[in-house]
């Protein structure tokens, strides 16, 4: 092996480590890069966790606060794409609530009753026949006795399946109708 061969084989050898050498700093970058927003969502976890363990543990039933319709939502896929600093501004803009959007966050005011589930008023529905009823006939009732409730024959019916699937719901099948009663 003569000497210029063997001075091309260190040049290309020195090459090579510079080039991994190089990779391998990038790799490490983008890896420090991604400690820090999991680092970021641990934090936003643990707060979160401490939040739901403070309203548990108050004497008012079990509910987190509805999120201010103004309230930038900061979701998951948000957190793992956006940079360290767009994350921290983020979640200090949802920290920062007015006064007033805190107190009514708090129960200071009085929210409006929820509505009972869709499917708990079709089994109450349901309860007061004593033969099994079309989907149709029981969306009608419904809509006369829940005005302001006015769901599609469709939702109806879907509702209707997955109280089957629970158990809650009995279907009787009479030629191409389909009847619905409780369990």
């Amino acid at each position: 092996m003569n000497s210029q061969s063997a001075d091309t084989l260190r040049t290309r050898y020195l090459q090579q480590a510079a080039s991994d050498l190089e990779e391998n700093r990038r790799q490490q970058q983008e890896l420090a890069e991604k400690l820090a927003v999991l680092k970021q969502e641990e934090a936003l976890l643990a707060d979160i966790l401490s939040l739901t363990e403070r309203y548990e543990g108050s004497s008012a039933p079990s509910r987190l606060p509805e999120q201010a319709q103004d309230e930038p939502a900061v979701q998951a896929e948000d957190v793992t794409e956006a940079p360290p600093a767009a994350v921290a501004t983020a979640r200090r803009a949802a920290s920062e609530k007015p006064a007033s959007k805190r107190a009514a966050a708090k129960g200071g005011t009085k929210a409006k009753p929820r509505r009972p589930l869709l499917a708990d008023v079709l089994v109450e529905l349901l309860g007061t026949h004593d033969e099994p009823c079309l989907a149709k006939e029981l969306r009608g009732e419904l809509v006369e006795k829940h005005p302001e409730r006015t769901p599609t024959p469709q939702v109806v019916r879907n509702t209707l399946e997955s109280l089957v699937a629970k158990g809650r719901v009995q279907r009787h099948k009479q030629r191409r109708s389909v009847m619905y009663s409780l369990v």
